[in-house]
């Protein structure tokens, strides 16, 4: 049973030290192990893609159109998503687009 923590990106619990590193084999994401250490016991920090931390009642705009599971909707490249909410799983993010709530993977997001 491995003891490497799991990747802060994907989630995924394949990765391996590398130097002073831990690297992710399946999204291939490299991040400090002092990181990891840090964070454990501390409140949870969700980054966007391109690694700025997101807090609370951020704005975000979306990177790419992304289908509504059970429908036939689209939400488009470049739709700003204002006041979401950090949440715990797998979808880190919780809002409202165009009135319907749903909830967003962080790596799909830039800040505003």
């Amino acid at each position: 049973m491995s003891t490497s923590p799991l990747c802060p990106i994907c989630s995924m619990p394949n990765t391996y030290p590398d130097g002073d590193h831990l690297v992710c084999a399946d999204c291939g994401h490299e991040w400090s192990a002092a990181e990891t250490t840090g964070n454990e016991d501390g409140p949870r920090v969700v980054k966007d893609s391109n690694g700025n931390v997101l807090v609370d009642g951020d704005s975000v705009i979306l990177i790419k159109d992304l289908k509504v599971k059970g429908s036939s909707i689209v939400i488009k490249k470049g739709t700003k998503v204002k006041n979401i909410r950090i949440v715990d799983g797998d979808h880190d993010i919780d809002c409202k687009v165009d009135g319907m709530a749903m909830s967003l993977k962080s790596e799909f997001l830039k800040k505003a």
